[in-house]
């Protein structure tokens, strides 16, 4: 039990001593690669417990508190779910610290930025801690994980639609042959690939010979979005532009195959498990690194995004660079004495992280549905199917909002 008790604490005294090599290294311009750092050895951290730590939690008394011991998929789930728990703490709890931070005087702002072994040691003792509270803490913690997750992923959908809408007009405002063609190119390209990966959807998860309206609902409502978005974006009294419009299109086509690439392997619909190998451990792998770069990016570039809770003394424009920022910009000026804005929100800047913590832990727990699933399948189940098509559908209902909202309200400036 010793062993089991102390499990935790190893694996995380070894992310603990990796980080810690860096962290005299870390400046002020690193320090959000560095929270990004953390953020991944969190999620390394939780695929290694949820792949090796069920037989320890076996024999930790109040984690198996039970007449029957659980399936080892529960501890699984369990390990993944604690690891979440200390994560998000460590970064709702810097959240909390950084409220109202507006400029670099502020002495928050050096927590923010420095003491980095301090930092590295409180998260990896947070992990350990969560490994000592009864399950009735991380059963509340799980149902949270849900609504936690949900934002998150509102948040991406946003980011999303500020990206394209970005990137449309960069290229727009350069007024430019070359551009407008470059704009057209993409245009063509992505709805190519929206009816064409609709084809292969079809193809696969509508199987002859097997009533599959399911399937082919969500197939079908995802062409005629990717029409819809056009014909709105196109209107003449709709201030849009086709190329946003078939971004969107690629990424709710995308979403659909998420969503039903996630479904029970034995369900009789899902016809993918016949044009690709059962899920190996070194699929499992790449899927994670994949997620951990999906997730870090996205609670990176949402907490440096001036389209987010900017603080109120920081110029619109904001950094270039959503890694490194420009918060060194200044240096020699006459009036160094003078406080420079921060040039981010800190608090959005943790909160994103802690709601990316409670995603994936849903991530890889199948949103806490994997107990009927293989114990080596990650992120599969009907629970995970309606999470991603509900996605589509409200970046669908978002997008179509940015360009009738104008129209609607005309009096409010959306710009």
């Amino acid at each position: 039990m010793w062993c089991a008790s102390c499990l935790a604490s190893a694996c995380a005294g070894c992310a603990c001593n990796l980080c810690t090599s860096a962290a005299s290294a870390v400046t002020r311009r690193s320090a959000r690669l560095a929270y990004c750092g953390l953020f991944a050895a969190s999620l390394i951290l939780s695929f290694l417990l949820r792949q090796f730590a069920a037989p320890l939690l076996h024999h930790i008394p109040w984690i198996n508190a039970f007449e029957h011991t659980p399936p080892d998929e529960w501890f699984q789930m369990n390990a993944v779910l604690r690891v979440s728990l200390g994560n998000f703490l460590f970064f709702a709890i810097f959240a909390i610290m950084m409220i109202g931070i507006k400029d670099q005087n502020d002495r928050r702002d050096a927590w923010h930025h420095g003491g980095w072994i301090a930092k590295i040691a409180v998260w990896a003792v947070l992990i350990v801690l969560m490994f000592c509270v009864p399950n009735i803490v991380i059963t509340i913690y799980e149902v949270l994980s849900k609504f936690g997750s949900g934002l998150f992923l509102l948040v991406q959908v946003v980011m999303l639609l500020d990206f394209t809408n970005n990137w449309n007009d960069s290229w727009v405002e350069k007024d430019e042959q070359k551009w407008e063609i470059a704009l057209l190119v993409v245009t063509v390209v992505c709805y190519l690939s929206t009816f064409a990966f609709s084809g292969v959807l079809f193809m696969w998860f509508n199987p002859s010979g097997h009533e599959c309206g399911l399937n082919v609902f969500f197939i079908v409502m995802t062409l005629i979005l990717a029409f819809a978005f056009a014909i709105v974006a196109l209107h003449p009294q709709v201030n849009g532009s086709i190329m946003p419009a078939s971004v969107i299109s690629v990424y709710c086509a995308y979403l659909c195959y998420t969503s039903l690439s996630s479904e029970p392997d034995d369900y009789e619909c899902n016809g993918l498990h016949m044009h690709s190998k059962q899920v190996s451990l070194s699929a499992l792998i790449l899927g994670m690194l994949t997620t951990v770069l999906s997730v870090v990016y996205s609670a990176v570039r949402a907490g440096s995004s001036t389209t987010f809770l900017s603080p109120p003394s920081s110029p619109r424009s904001g950094a270039k660079n959503p890694l490194l920022g420009d918060e060194e910009t200044g240096k020699g000026d006459a009036k160094e004495s003078e406080p420079r804005p921060v040039s981010y929100s800190y608090t959005f800047f943790h909160l994103i992280f802690a709601l990316a913590s409670m995603y994936s832990a849903m991530l890889l727990t199948g949103w806490t549905s994997a107990t009927s699933e293989k114990s080596e399948l990650m992120d599969v189940g009907w629970t995970t199917v309606w999470v991603r098509i509900c996605t589509e559908w409200v970046t669908a209902a978002l997008y179509i909002w940015t360009l009738i909202a104008p129209l609607l309200f005309p009096d409010r400036d959306f710009s």
